[in-house]
């Protein structure tokens, strides 16, 4: 083995299951029962959810221990845990705590492990706990291969910034509508709206669809409720290109798209430039107008956000850096 995996550790990044989360707020697993059965759910799947993950826990750090010095680390830890530029990370899935685990790396390669194959897809979970024996040792000698995956960054004139992996938003903590004036290629336009989303190739089968679908479906409605052969052709050339635009991207797309939900136009806002394109020749640049309540974060994280208020200006980009996904 190389000396890589003498001198460099294993991080395995775990999470708490559901019932560890309701045991944290209600103190026991009996309370927690008497509350999941009074709202009429299911008790024994949070059991056994939990019984597969530990078991998953205990063979993973088994498997890891053989290979090299491993060190176990808790999700909410990983914002602020520095990773050794040499150490290799596995994570125990779901797909998001990849996603969440990916954008704090500095290209360190990351194993994307399914806990529990029966109950998760995992498009970025592709191998189970018993294979990372031998996988982690593939790894440490440089015999497996590594998928890359584009990244966006949010930069903040105040020297913050922040990654997405799979998607960016800024706007409000709230339902209040967020306030800014956005800039892309010389176009500057004042907006009110419920947010901007900033979506990368690997967010593109995500939240980035499931919003152009929906607008897709709301020109395509308006189109039959007019009742017109017109507007019913501009509406399907308009729900192909936004259908296309949502297509499934490579995970090193060269650009991020970004959507603005629910624009309204008024006096002093516009709904024009509300989709687009986003590459290292063109960022999109937001200035807040908000005077509290203003916030970015990334994945769907809210807990991990840059204040986003008055006078705060973002640029919206591809980030230097690429994740790096073992396949």
């Amino acid at each position: 083995m190389s000396s890589r995996g003498s001198e460099n550790k294993i991080i395995l990044v775990k999470r708490k299951t559901r019932l560890e989360e309701l045991v944290v707020r209600y103190n026991t697993v009996q309370q927690a029962q008497f509350y999941i059965e009074r709202l009429g759910a299911d008790f024994s799947d949070y059991l056994s959810e939990d019984f597969q993950y530990r078991k998953a826990v205990e063979t993973a750090v088994t498997e890891l221990s053989a290979v090299g010095r491993l060190q176990v680390l808790e999700r909410h830890h990983v914002p602020n845990f520095i990773f050794g530029p040499e150490d290799t990370v596995v994570v125990l899935g779901q797909d998001g705590l990849v996603a969440n685990t990916l954008k704090y790396l500095n290209e360190q390669p990351l194993i994307g492990v399914n806990p529990d194959p029966l109950r998760w897809d995992g498009v970025l979970l592709p191998f189970r706990v018993k294979e990372l024996r031998t996988l982690v040792t593939e790894v440490l000698r440089g015999q497996r291969q590594v998928r890359e995956v584009s990244l966006a960054k949010v930069q903040l004139n105040d020297g913050q910034s922040l990654y997405g992996v799979n998607d960016l938003f800024i706007g409000r903590r709230t339902h209040v509508s967020a306030r800014y004036q956005l800039e892309l290629e010389g176009q500057q336009e004042q907006q009110s709206s419920s947010g901007i989303i900033v979506s990368t190739g690997l967010g593109s089968t995500g939240w980035l669809k499931s919003v152009l679908a929906g607008a897709a479906g709301i020109v395509s409605r308006a189109a039959q409720l007019q009742n017109t052969e017109a507007g019913q052709t501009a509406a399907a050339q308009r729900e192909t290109g936004l259908v296309n635009a949502g297509r499934a991207l490579a995970w090193d797309h060269p650009e991020l798209y970004f959507t603005v939900r629910e624009p309204f136009p008024s006096r002093t806002t516009s709904a024009e430039l509300v989709f687009g394109r986003i590459n290292s020749r063109q960022p999109l640049r937001i200035i807040s107008q908000m005077p509290e309540d203003g916030v970015i974060f990334s994945d769907g994280v809210e807990s991990d956000y840059l204040e986003f208020n008055s006078g705060v200006e973002a640029t919206v980009g591809l980030a230097e850096k690429r994740g790096r996904l073992v396949v």
